[in-house]
């Protein structure tokens, strides 16, 4: 595997325009309001750490337990390289979202249109849906007899994932015949479900997603490891990056633990200013689906209806993503002069890996030729500053994380960053952060529709008979 050289420096998180000094006591959050929450705060810092590493709380230590995992990665991976023209993820959630996001983030934004000599690595692709044409459009651009499949479930039941493995397993057994299973690596729980039981019978290559790891703090297991590593990505910095921030999260002191500041403002804006939207805003395109990532994390891990001790709650913040500078010309009238009811993160990069310079013309036109010379470097963060600008100038709570550079280890700190944060704010809200029982209720709904005949599923399906028969007059 080949180890990068590139910049090791933390992550930088500013929030300066959230804050009533700033941008105003009508909008702006009160200092003495953040160390209003101090003994909350600290309390929730050390509820996290005393349970690190159990429950729901074992992706705390993976930047610190995993090195003989790592190694048979990078093993895996390097025999993928050399083995196949195309690797497949078929996932769904936190099995699909992270490995686009590092992808997108770590590599050739147009990775699959490089020639195979300059990726160094198969073409990648990530199948996290089980629309019919999208499938149909994959088996079109892939040759299965060269391609790997990555099958990620922790239970093996996962209708969309496993409907695709059937399909893939299919077409695999007539494509390839004997040694198909050579194909397939599984990624899945040690012990328990369906995927680990057809792994032992066929014999795929296999790799276990940690006790006590949610899907969506799955990142740093094998579920993103192996996606990266293929792809040539340097793991460990990754995890080099994560276990610095984890050493920079220790302090109780909300203004020592970023992770735990931002946790505290974001329950301010929530529960205090009714701030129910977050929108993440990368100013880089290749932290585009970082927001996606996020989006998951924070909604499944807030949206509660119901505190732990069983209290009625309907809490959670909205997230949602934009893009700049292109969201600018689609989304920002709105986050300027529409309610008040969000908050912008940005995520900027401080040096980006290129630099285009703009070329001299148009002398005929002033207010284009002023660009002639500079980089798009430039005008990307002149776009952001304005952006920043305008939402200050209008009393709009933003916060800026800034990355000096993307690589894979502020990569891994940023990752880490929000998961704690995550952790943070569910302790502040005092709901699980870690369940989804909603998603379960839809998967039980589905999966009565399609007929499944356990007694659950025919629970569910009487339930379901008992609404109301929709009305004529309501379809149009």
């Amino acid at each position: 595997m080949k180890k990068h050289t590139f910049v090791r420096e933390p992550i930088v998180l500013d929030v300066n325009h959230m804050m009533s000094d700033i941008v105003g006591f009508q909008y702006g959050i009160d200092a003495g309001e953040v160390d209003a929450m101090a003994d909350a705060a600290a309390a929730a810092q050390a509820a996290v750490a005393k349970n690190r590493g159990t429950g729901w709380l074992g992706w705390m230590e993976l930047p610190y337990n995993q090195d003989e995992i790592v190694a048979k990665i990078e093993k895996v991976a390097q025999s993928v390289r050399e083995q196949y023209d195309a690797f497949v993820v078929l996932g769904i959630g936190g099995s699909a979202l992270g490995p686009i996001a590092v992808q997108q983030a770590l590599n050739h934004q147009r990775w699959n249109d490089l020639p195979k000599e300059k990726r160094g690595g198969p073409k990648f692709y990530v199948e996290d849906n089980v629309d019919p044409e999208r499938m149909a459009s994959l088996l079109d651009v892939i040759d299965v007899t060269r391609t790997c499949f990555n099958i990620i479930t922790k239970s093996g039941a996962t209708a969309e994932t496993m409907s695709q493995y059937l399909i893939i397993s299919e077409l695999l057994k007539k494509a390839v015949g004997e040694g198909w299973q050579r194909h397939i690596i599984a990624t899945t729980d040690h012990e328990k479900g369906n995927l680990i039981k057809l792994a032992w019978e066929e014999g795929f290559e296999t790799f276990y997603i940690p006790d006590g790891v949610g899907g969506r703090f799955s990142e740093l297991t094998p579920v993103g490891l192996l996606p990266a590593a293929v792809c040539g990505v340097d793991i460990r910095a990754m995890l080099e990056g994560a276990a610095a921030m984890d050493t920079r999260l220790q302090s109780g002191d909300v203004w020592q633990n970023p992770a735990l500041l931002e946790a505290c403002l974001q329950y301010i804006a929530m529960e205090e200013r009714h701030m129910n939207v977050q929108v993440v805003m990368p100013y880089a395109d290749s932290l585009k689906y970082m927001a996606d990532w996020f989006c998951q994390l924070w909604a499944e891990s807030l949206g509660k209806n119901v505190t732990r001790k069983g209290m009625a709650v309907n809490c959670g913040q909205t997230p949602t993503k934009a893009l700049g500078v292109t969201d600018q010309h689609s989304q920002l009238q709105l986050y300027t002069e529409g309610p008040y009811d969000k908050v912008i993160t940005f995520l900027k990069v401080g040096t980006f890996r290129d630099e285009v310079t703009i070329a001299d013309g148009c002398e005929q036109f002033a207010d284009v030729h002023f660009l002639s010379g500079k980089t798009l470097n430039q005008l990307i963060d002149a776009e952001l500053r304005g952006t920043e600008y305008a939402l200050y100038s209008a009393g709009r709570m933003s916060q800026t994380i800034t990355l000096t550079e993307v690589n894979a280890y502020t990569l891994g700190q940023l990752i880490y960053f929000f998961e704690i944060v995550t952790a943070y704010a569910g302790e502040l809200l005092d709901v699980d952060a870690f369940n989804q029982p909603g998603v379960e209720s839809s998967k039980l709904a589905s999966y009565a529709v399609l007929g499944n005949t356990s007694e659950k599923y025919q629970r569910k399906a009487a339930e379901m008979k008992g609404r109301p028969e929709p009305l004529k007059k309501y379809t149009l």
